[in-house]
């Protein structure tokens, strides 16, 4: 027996409720920090920064299951649901905050939309979450069936593409942290559509 097949043998007794609450609680830290101090001297800026990179952490993370088990033979898929739930629930937080917190003036909302391109993005990547936490459920599987199911989860990629562009544009200048997590989702799809055409061509 392989090192991967023994990690997978050990993943398929862990359950997937554990990835919820583990992942749900560095909210509230960052909550914490923000209300004592610990987010700088703009905590709701920060606090809304922090709340959106994390999501944009588990996106990456989301993106690179299967590469991960077509490299290593390492399969997460068991867990990818919580995790994709998890990174729109890091998302919706991280708009709430900008909506109740920092922005708070209603009618400045729809234009602060349609003026800065980069809220533009960002909220053009979280419409396309909404379908996905949607129908991320046994019954929208049944009810779709799992070759529309897959077709209409594939939103996942330019959801991601536009977060990352999101928080690239966000930033004042060029700062090497937003390209990196741009860099890093463009190159885990990448690899998908060459691993595709691979499987294709065979």
């Amino acid at each position: 027996m392989t090192i991967a097949q023994q990690i997978n043998g050990a993943l398929r007794r862990f359950p997937t409720w554990p990835i919820y609450i583990v992942g749900g609680l560095p909210a509230f830290w960052y909550l914490y920090l923000g209300l004592t101090g610990g987010l700088g001297v703009e905590p709701i800026k920060g606090l809304e920064h922090a709340l959106g990179e994390f999501g944009l952490k588990l996106f990456v993370i989301v993106l690179a299951v299967t590469p991960l088990r077509t490299l290593t033979g390492i399969s997460l898929l068991r867990f990818r649901r919580a995790l994709g739930l998890l990174v729109f629930y890091y998302i919706t937080l991280h708009l709430l905050v900008w909506l109740f917190l920092d922005v708070q003036i209603w009618s400045q909302i729809w234009a602060d939309i349609l003026k800065r391109p980069y809220i533009t993005i960002g909220m053009a990547g979280f419409v396309l979450m909404i379908p996905l936490a949607l129908t991320s459920n046994n019954w929208s599987l049944r009810k779709m069936g799992a070759m529309r199911w897959r077709l209409w989860h594939k939103l996942t990629y330019p959801a991601a593409i536009l977060g990352s562009v999101h928080y690239v544009m966000l930033v004042k200048g060029w700062q090497i942290e937003p390209l990196l997590y741009l860099a890093t989702i463009l190159t885990l799809l990448a690899l998908r559509i060459r691993w595709n055409r691979v499987r294709v061509a065979a």
